[in-house]
């Protein structure tokens, strides 16, 4: 028996927070459907995103689309905005046209919105995924014609209107995000298998406000010999901070970006980060207490909201950003790493996921049952 053929469209990206959910999902369906379906899966997204930057070494062919949201200023791009929309509506229609895709997955970012319209209007599924506790307005607009939504955050299916179904699963990540191993880790970055490690990270793009107050930290000679830092400064700032930390930094292992995330976690003890939604997903599935800094300008301030879930949950301690000039990050660190605070929250950590089918695996095992039962239903008619 022929094995019936599917064509899947992936809309999202602009930050590794919409990417990478959704290449996630995308190798998941692609493991779980093999000897069901032929897959192919095509990734929509824009050359302005991190999408086009990292195109040689996603794995799947990207198609562009031109589409951008609203300047925050007065500027004459706001005027020729319309004109960028029905050009990403037009090029959307002719995509799908020539791809013909079976469902269309949006996982946000400006790119979902074009696509994902013109798949509802023509009849074609789309499901989305929000990955944050206060959803996007990508999603938001989308939602009323999505079959399902999946949601990261309970809290997120307040804010939106739909007569799809609603599913809380968490956020996908890769399987592979908790295979790293701590020796590995310990040689690929140079660090002392004796010592605890702090994670400094600030999302894909780098924290400045973070970075900065790790230097201060690391100017008041504040990093206990029985500690040693690994510190994701982000491509914008590593030149500088690697200049101003130099001999300071002896206990420290910088780098601008790290693909091999696995084993970012297989070496850290406690983490200092952002809240963005995809780094507190991996790191609840990888049992990392953490200190979190959201950044304060996100839409909807829905970092603030993504980390008060976790506070909630004792599974991390929050900071706003207008209180780093008078904390020391790392010694909070230290004294959380020093106190029965550290082994609470990460128990508190692992309770997020115990049990739980991961997220990936369930919207991946969604998607290929939708199209089998339409595959199904075609040929029965």
């Amino acid at each position: 028996m022929t094995t019936p053929h599917a064509t899947i469209v992936f809309a999202g990206g602009g930050t590794g927070g919409h990417l990478y959910p959704a290449l996630a999902i995308a190798d998941r369906v692609g493991e779980l459907s093999s000897g069901r379906l032929d897959v192919d899966i095509v990734l929509v997204g824009t050359k302005r995103g991190i999408e086009y930057r990292l195109r040689e070494s996603l794995g799947y062919p990207l198609r562009l689309i031109n589409i951008r949201g609203i300047v925050r200023s007065l500027t004459l791009k706001n005027l020729l905005l319309p004109f960028v929309v029905v050009g990403a509506l037009v090029k959307s229609w002719l995509l799908l046209s020539d791809l013909v895709p079976d469902v269309v997955i949006g996982t946000g970012g400006f790119v979902s919105w074009p696509v994902l319209r013109v798949a509802a209007f023509r009849g074609i599924p789309t499901m989305l995924q929000e990955q944050n506790s206060f959803p996007g307005i990508t999603t938001r607009l989308l939602a009323s014609r999505a079959k399902k939504i999946y949601l990261g955050f309970e809290r997120g299916g307040e804010y939106i209107m739909t007569s799809g179904e609603k599913v809380v699963t968490g956020n996908p990540v890769r399987h592979s995000i908790t295979d790293g191993v701590r020796a590995d880790a310990i040689r690929h970055f140079g660090l002392d298998p004796e010592k605890k490690t702090i994670l400094v990270i600030g999302g894909s793009q780098g924290a400045r406000s973070i970075n900065e107050a790790v230097l201060r930290s690391l100017d008041n000679k504040n990093v206990p010999d029985q500690y040693q830092l690994l510190w994701q400064t982000g491509k914008r700032d590593y030149k500088d901070v690697a200049e101003r930390a130099g001999s300071k930094a002896e206990r420290c292992s910088l780098f601008p970006f790290e693909k091999q995330m696995e084993l970012v976690y297989a070496a850290t003890d406690i983490a200092i980060a952002r809240a963005g939604a995809l780094t507190l997903a991996e790191l609840a599935a990888c049992g990392i207490p953490s200190i979190l800094i959201p950044y304060p300008h996100a839409a909807g301030d829905h970092q603030r909201k993504n980390a008060e879930d976790f506070v909630a949950r004792d599974a991390a301690i929050m900071i706003d950003e207008d209180a780093l000039a008078n904390t020391d990050l790392i010694s909070r660190a230290v004294s959380i790493l020093e106190s029965d605070e550290h082994p609470r929250m990460k128990a508190a950590v692992a309770t997020m996921t115990a049990g739980k089918e991961p997220a990936v695996d369930v919207i991946a095992k969604d998607i290929i049952e939708l199209i089998i039962e339409r595959k199904a239903g075609s040929i029965g008619n």
